[in-house]
């Protein structure tokens, strides 16, 4: 049986997959979501998502339902020695940070999934196929065809789209189908995953996520929401796997900090952390994200950012493509952009990783020398810039997401901005661009701020220019000290109106 065409298939339910949906269906685009499991798998897994990954849910249209039922990370995380003494801290943010929100929240995977899933609703235009497994691809010249199996009926159809997405996982059949090689980076540590809820108040347990980087034992501990707390707790030569997830051994591990008393198992698996980026994104009308496309160790809560990153790169190059505003080639600059800046991410993850995994007593001790036991050093990591794609310019702020000021009028950039490019600065700049920019903008739907908010005047006056342009992941395109400037960095605009054949 087959089904009417859509813009869009997207493979996989879960975070990835269901944020692509919601950001394609604001830009009023046709959709089918496949997930072959029933339910949204209720037990803990991502625990941690960062200030630009909720500019994402704003864009989105979610923001304040997330809030609700995430919390703000606000004192970081602590990297302390055998001896408890604090080596280094990752510094956390205000509630109001650069993205106008906290930079740092944890949360419980299933409730934002929940969430995620009934942003949906607002969407007749995107369907959802519960316990529908995609049982083969074919790329074609104008659309691809999915052979799907209802898992509840086993009956077969057939899915036309034009463009598929794998958010499919670290086991992704897409990327099997791709052909896609995957370059291994080096790290493949097994380490046991704890998940609690306490029962009561437990003294002492901190506030903020700690890394115990003690070489008898690494560990990390986390403040998640509510009640719920977690202890990844790395595996250790001689170590049984089977008996490591058993109760008994399960409370040893955690007995100077809670005890049965206090608490109950909510989960305890072991994972392997992995460190590998895919070789190959995109063939003709495939494409893959999130887990399907690269797997990072946790040291940074960087995993689910990754995916949440990719799609949102991805959806308006998607609705660009298919409004016929861009070439097909636009959806080429998809991995060339991403693959570097999810690789700087991965590449701090497994430095970070060997601070916390160091297990020589010796090294140990130098490690606590070099960092200064007891005097911390306070780091945050600089936001990497975007490969080779639609930006322009060697400014350092260029390539890489600008932040979100609040506006005279008390509202944030992105409700302003909402899904499109944008340009902001001074009036007396934009006012004299050439005629073939606005035409450029307008065919765009270009947003212009010339908004007199401190914020905005204060980033410009920083940064030495007098406008800058934005792209609708908020990624800064272009920055202009005189309106020639802004001319030359809205030629890139051209390379995004070629129109393209749609056919059914």
């Amino acid at each position: 049986m087959s089904q009417p065409l859509v813009d869009v298939a997207i493979i996989g339910y879960g975070p990835a997959g269901a944020t692509l949906a919601n950001l394609l269906g604001q830009l009023n685009l046709s959709v089918v979501v496949l997930e072959r499991e029933a339910e949204i798998y209720p037990l803990p897994r991502a625990i941690h998502f960062d200030g630009e990954v909720m500019r994402v849910f704003e864009t989105a249209g979610l923001r304040p339902e997330i809030e609700t039922m995430s919390r703000p990370g606000l004192k970081g995380m602590h990297f302390d020695n055998a001896a408890g003494e604090t080596l280094l801290i990752r510094a956390g943010t205000s509630l109001n940070g650069p993205h106008g929100c906290a930079n740092n929240h944890y949360f419980h995977q299933p409730e934002l999934e929940t969430l995620l899933r009934q942003g949906l609703r607002r969407f007749p235009q995107v369907q959802v196929l519960i316990r529908h497994e995609v049982m083969s691809i074919e790329d074609g010249q104008a659309h691809a065809t999915l052979q799907v199996t209802d898992l509840e009926t086993n009956q077969s159809k057939t899915l036309r789209a034009r463009y598929v997405v794998g958010c499919d996982g670290a086991r992704s059949l897409m990327r099997k189908v791709l052909g896609t090689t995957v370059l291994d980076l080096g790290l493949h540590q097994p380490w046991l995953v704890f998940d609690v809820r306490l029962k009561t108040d437990v003294p002492g347990l901190p506030d903020h996520t700690v890394q115990h980087c003690d070489p008898a034992r690494p560990m990390t501990y986390c403040n998640v929401t509510g009640n719920r707390r977690r202890w990844e707790i790395m595996l250790m030569p001689g170590d049984d796997p089977e008996q490591l997830v058993q109760p008994d051994t399960l409370w040893k591990l955690v007995s100077r900090w809670v005890t049965p008393e206090q608490a109950e198992i909510e989960r305890a698996v072991i994972y392997t952390f992995h460190s590998v980026i895919a070789q190959g994104w995109r063939k003709g009308r495939l494409m893959l994200a999130g887990d399907a496309a690269h797997q990072t160790p946790p040291f940074l809560g960087q995993g689910m950012c990754a995916a949440i990153r990719d799609v949102a790169n991805l959806a308006w190059k998607l609705e660009a493509v298919l409004q016929g505003r861009a070439g097909d080639d636009l959806l080429d600059t998809y991995e060339s952009e991403r693959a570097p800046h999810v690789r700087a991410f991965i590449d701090l993850a497994v430095r970070l990783g060997d601070i916390i995994q160091t297990t020589d007593p010796e090294a140990a001790r130098q490690r606590d020398a070099k960092f200064k036991a007891g005097q911390p050093e306070m780091f945050q990591f600089p936001a990497p810039r975007l490969g080779p794609g639609v930006w322009h310019g060697d400014a350092e702020v260029v390539g890489r997401v600008f932040p979100q000021p609040l506006l005279s009028d008390g509202r944030r950039l992105d409700a302003l901005v909402g899904s499109h490019f944008a340009v902001l600065g001074h009036a007396s700049v934009l006012s004299k661009v050439s005629a073939d920019t606005r035409v450029r903008w307008q065919a765009h739907g270009v947003v212009q701020v010339t908004d007199e908010s401190a914020a905005l005047h204060t980033w410009l006056s920083e940064h030495d220019v007098q406008a800058v342009m934005l792209r609708p992941d908020r990624y800064v395109m272009g920055v202009a000290r005189t309106a020639a400037d802004l001319d030359t960095v809205s030629r890139l605009l051209p390379d995004l109106c070629k129109p393209v054949p749609v056919s059914a």
